[in-house]
């Protein structure tokens, strides 16, 4: 994600330990009744140091169908606030025998809950929705849980203060949720870890268009209104799904390699504006020959007329505002490898995706004449030891530092240093084999470490000591 990328970023000192999530917590056995469930609650959040109220233990989502029917604002001056109304079809699977368990929802008000064909009680506070089924669910069993919802969308802002989640615009809603947003537009095991497929079913007023992951299934216009239908088969986390809605056309085609492209392009955009969305295939072939065949259903763009102030890498749909940099493209495509198809398994692993986009970047704009990766590398190795890339652990940011300068240009710089200590074809052989191995899943540094070791032979303790858990400027390696 090419987001604040360059804006300085407050960074909590101090290495967070390695901390296992809390995905699910085993039942004992009830006293006195040996091999009898103990029923308990859910964890309240994922386990997650950097968000701990972020995602939920105890349940594991497989999949979301949204139906959503939303209305944008009014003309200026009347306020910027939308109307979202859902309902929310979420098949899970209990991971621990529950007598309770959550979901995370923000902004919106819960009206009815029902666990497979019975309504149910249902508590919501400080972005906990917390439903108690009845009969009480085993470990093991899945489950429907439907969620009516609603109420007006904002601009909801992120831990540093930057619009995320469901931003209401004067002609519809950005719909950007990196890292914790999802909350505020649906009910939501909100962590990567619980990736799922989802499908969506988006009512906006007719002469809107709604674009949302996957591939477009079709639209029907009645009554004023037209619904958007799309179907995300491949499993996603939550902060990369979208719902956006505004102004726009859509342009699709297949890339050289088969992969169905299709991109939204707000009417106001000029042809400058997009012009680097052409190398989309051409990008896809490079990238497929360094990672591996492309790994989701579709790919495509979403370019606004309104701004967030950053691109995102939302999964085969990727988000940019206002403008379509080449530079950008590249990162936000290399992104549905590194990224989307191997996640962060905690937020603190985010190098991992911002180094690898940004790496990528670089070797693209190499092919096309630019300046080589090697001239990129030593240009962040120019920078002084009192240079803010050289004040944090890139392996451990902390959370007002995930998206600040040193995960993207360290994390850059790291990869290209592995590359030269490597080899290249260890290197790109590491590539191919981290997607081969954790795609559809989470991974850790610790992974990646382990996974360069097993590759190339070596043993990179040291190395990746210096660059990603200590703080000062590299200087041997």
């Amino acid at each position: 994600m090419s987001r604040r990328m360059y804006r300085s970023a407050l960074v909590i000192g101090g290495i967070v330990a390695a901390t296992a999530l809390v995905g699910s917590t085993a039942a004992s056995a009830a006293p006195g009744r040996p091999g009898e469930p103990r029923y308990g609650a859910g964890a309240e959040g994922a386990g997650d140091p950097y968000f701990p109220a972020s995602g939920n233990g105890g349940i594991d989502v497989l999949h979301y169908d949204l139906d959503l029917d939303y209305t944008p604002p009014a003309a200026a001056p009347a306020p910027l606030e939308g109307q979202l109304s859902g309902v929310a079809t979420i098949e899970l699977t209990a991971t621990q025998d529950l007598d309770q368990f959550n979901l995370d929802l923000r902004g919106l008000t819960a009206t009815s809950v029902v666990v497979g064909k019975k309504s149910m009680s249902f508590t919501q506070s400080d972005g906990e929705l917390v439903i108690t089924p009845r009969p009480k669910l085993k470990a093991g069993e899945s489950t429907t849980v439907t969620i009516a919802y609603g109420g007006t969308t904002t601009r909801p802002t992120d831990i540093e203060g930057a619009l995320y989640g469901w931003v209401t615009t004067r002609d519809g809603a950005m719909v950007v949720s990196e890292p914790d947003g999802a909350s505020t537009w649906y009910p939501v095991n909100d962590h990567p870890t619980d990736k799922a497929t989802y499908s969506f079913e988006i009512t906006v007023p007719e002469g809107k268009t709604a674009v949302a992951n996957g591939l477009l299934v079709g639209s029907e216009t009645a009554d004023g209104k037209t619904t958007w239908t799309w179907d995300a088969p491949d499993p996603m986390a939550s902060y990369l799904a979208t719902a956006t809605v505004g102004n726009f056309r859509l342009e699709q085609y297949t890339s050289a390699s088969g992969v169905p492209i299709i991109d939204a392009i707000d009417i106001t955009r000029s042809a400058g504006q997009v012009a680097s969305l052409a190398l989309t295939s051409d990008m896809i072939s490079f990238f497929e020959e360094r990672y591996g065949d492309y790994p989701f259903v579709s790919y495509g763009a979403i370019v606004d007329n309104d701004s967030v102030g950053y691109a995102l890498e939302t999964q085969t749909r990727s988000f940019f505002s206002s403008t379509a940099g080449e530079s950008t493209v590249a990162h936000e495509l290399a992104h549905q490898w590194m990224g989307d198809h191997v996640s962060p398994a905690r937020w603190a692993d985010i190098w991992l995706n911002e180094g690898w986009a940004t790496y990528s970047s670089w070797i693209w704009l190499e092919e096309r004449g630019s300046s080589t990766a090697q001239a990129r590398f030593q240009t962040v190795m120019n920078r002084a030891p009192g240079h803010a890339t050289w004040n944090t652990v890139v392996a451990d940011p902390g959370p007002l530092g995930i998206f600040g300068t040193p995960v993207y240009d360290r994390g850059a710089a790291t990869l290209h240093a592995l590359r030269v200590k490597i080899g290249d074809d260890a290197f790109f052989d590491l590539a191919k084999e981290w997607v081969a191995r954790f795609g559809g899943g989470t991974a850790t540094t610790a992974d990646f470490i382990a996974l360069a070791e097993e590759i190339s032979g070596q043993d990179l303790a040291d190395f990746f000591d210096v660059w990603v858990y200590q703080p000062p400027k590299p200087t041997v390696w």
